[in-house]
């Protein structure tokens, strides 16, 4: 018989095992919800400084994957709940103080406007494509003759949706690594830097080429320090918190954060624009698609880290 001493109450193999709740929907959601997010942001942003014509990959092009991004949210939103066929409760009531019910209503009024937008520049991005439904056709005509009220709407709705991204995750006090503050403007620059990546893929000329490389420079700069403050946050704070970085810097998951989101997805294509804005000529395919990398790694990490830290009590 093989005796075992127990120096502690909690996280004993098979007696205490820990539970992981969110799975990759939620991680692949909030991907896609950000990018969304920042896609629709710097569109209605454009058109409100009356930059439709001098822009159009930002205000009328690179949109069209806003809708796409939000279903593909939603999507894993409802797979992911327990009991699907009671979804529509969560609009029987409002509360601010709760980050759910917060980004269910956001999500129920920018989703519709999301695709509105890319209904009124149908024709401009598809020239060849005629309308032939009377419904659709008055549809198009009511989104283009109040293009400039979504475009209002969509600019706090739009952070909104960005932010709670992060606030999704910092509300769990119960989990150390989700709870610092720092969670909901790092999500909302990750979902802004990832946009202006998809953007790239879209610009024409090269002066929307020119403009958003110096966009997307200054989004990795954000994020870097947003990184910075949020790593030395945890260094700074209690056990929990350190044993909760350490998941991130020495741990498991050191190869993902560090490797591909801090490095791959962050620093090189830094140093890409840094040399771009210089003049070195760098297909943007290159920082575009690593900055899309990390910026899906990110998510996946934070989730699957986070649910591993809590407190011992």
């Amino acid at each position: 018989m093989q005796e075992e001493v127990f120096v502690s109450g909690r996280n004993i193999p098979n007696i205490d095992p820990h539970l992981e709740v969110w799975h990759w929907p939620i991680s692949v959601d909030l991907f896609f919800g950000g990018l969304a997010a920042g896609l629709l942001f710097f569109a209605a942003t454009f058109y409100l400084l009356g930059k439709e014509r001098e822009y159009p990959s930002i205000v009328k092009y690179a949109p069209i994957i806003a809708p796409i991004g939000i279903t593909i949210a939603l999507i894993c939103l409802f797979y992911d709940l327990t009991h699907k066929l009671y979804f529509w409760r969560l609009y029987l009531t409002f509360r601010i103080d709760s980050p759910m019910s917060f980004g269910s209503w956001v999500l129920l009024f920018i989703t519709p406007l999301s695709f509105l937008w890319v209904l009124s520049y149908l024709e401009d991005i598809f020239p060849r494509f005629n309308l032939k439904f009377k419904l659709l056709i008055r549809i198009r005509d009511f989104a283009i003759k109040y293009r400039r009220t979504m475009a209002i709407l969509l600019i706090p709705l739009s952070i909104g949706l960005g932010i709670y991204t992060g606030i999704l995750l910092s509300a769990f006090n119960a989990r150390p690594l989700w709870n610092n503050a720092i969670l909901g403007p790092l999500f909302l620059t990750s979902g802004l830097t990832t946009a202006s990546a998809v953007i790239l893929y879209f610009v024409k000329s090269a002066k929307e080429k020119s403009l958003f490389n110096k966009i997307t420079l200054a989004l990795l700069f954000i994020q870097l320090f947003l990184f910075a403050h949020m790593i030395l946050g945890y260094y700074a704070g209690s056990e929990v918190q350190l044993e909760a970085i350490d998941l991130l810097i020495g741990g498991e998951f050191t190869v993902m954060f560090v490797g591909f989101v801090l490095i791959l997805g962050l620093i090189i294509p830094f140093v890409i624009e840094v040399l771009e804005y210089f003049g070195y000529r760098i297909p943007v395919i290159i920082p575009a698609t690593l900055i899309l990398i990390g910026g899906i790694i990110f998510r996946f990490v934070m989730v699957e880290a986070g649910q591993l830290t809590r407190y011992l009590y």
